[in-house]
């Protein structure tokens, strides 16, 4: 399978997985132009994207959805309340276009199965995923205020893993957002921070995780050198090296990723 984050972070987020025939899409909160830019550095046309997944419905995740099914055709998943809550900020989507799935019951996109997993998040039904095409297993798990249970048990058998790693809490405590707007972010229903991201990896780390991409960096509270330096620390910290047990890397905010082919 492969993977690459065309952007993942504060400003907008869009994720490519594909198995061998099935192209897939999960977010598109940056512009159509900017995706579709993004999709070309990595040798993919538009034209080929088979489904686009929707984890929750803030902007970050949704702002193109509508322009590129359009645009392209092409059908977008997500489970019935945030359909509910993003239908009018989409505009016009073909009735065939509109794929809704029941809650967090999983479902086949071509020969990929997805499989939807609760995440705790301010949304009204959000959603982390997991893609399989019965031998290599993708996870994302971004938006979530904290590492559950259920987002631990749900990502511990992937090879490959987006995590969350969106801020630095002192950077957060005493940077420029107002107070609401930090507190939201600590929450339970708010964004992993940094410490938290390293800590889950520690908790779910096995043989079978061959990469973890830690994303979702925030542009104030944030910055990928600190991130990844502070996973690295608490991996350090607990006897596991990166390269050796397992291989740490960064989305960044406003480039595109390395495209990843997980065998």
């Amino acid at each position: 399978m492969e993977f690459c984050s065309i952007f993942s972070g504060s400003s907008g987020n869009c994720l490519y997985v594909a198995s061998d025939r099935t192209k897939i899409l999960v977010d598109a909160g940056l512009s159509g132009k900017k995706i579709q830019e993004g999709l070309k550095e990595i040798g993919i046309n538009p034209c080929d994207i088979d489904a686009i997944v929707i984890t929750h419905e803030h902007d970050d995740h949704i702002k193109s959805a509508g322009i590129l099914s359009r645009r392209f055709n092409i059908p977008i998943y997500a489970n019935t309340n945030t359909w509910e809550a993003m239908i009018d900020k989409l505009g016009e989507v073909k009735r065939e276009n509109i794929k809704i799935f029941d809650d967090y019951n999983s479902f086949e996109i071509g020969d990929v199965f997805v499989i939807p997993y609760e995440i705790p998040h301010d949304a009204v039904k959000p959603c982390g995923y997991s893609f399989t095409d019965g031998n290599v297993k993708i996870s994302i798990a971004t938006d979530i205020g904290y590492a559950s249970d259920n987002v631990k048990e749900n990502i511990k058998d992937s090879d490959l893993i987006l995590l969350e790693s969106n801020h630095d809490v002192e950077m957060l405590k005493v940077g420029p957002y107002p107070y609401p707007l930090k507190l939201r972010i600590l929450g339970d229903k708010g964004h992993l921070s940094n410490e938290a991201a390293g800590n889950t990896i520690v908790d779910i780390l096995n043989s079978k995780i061959k990469k973890i991409i830690l994303g979702h960096l925030s542009k104030t509270n944030n910055y990928p050198q600190l991130a990844l330096r502070t996973v690295l620390s608490i991996l350090e910290m607990n006897n596991i090296r990166d390269g050796r047990d397992v291989d740490i890397d960064i989305a960044l905010r406003d480039k595109v990723g390395r495209l990843q082919i997980i065998k």
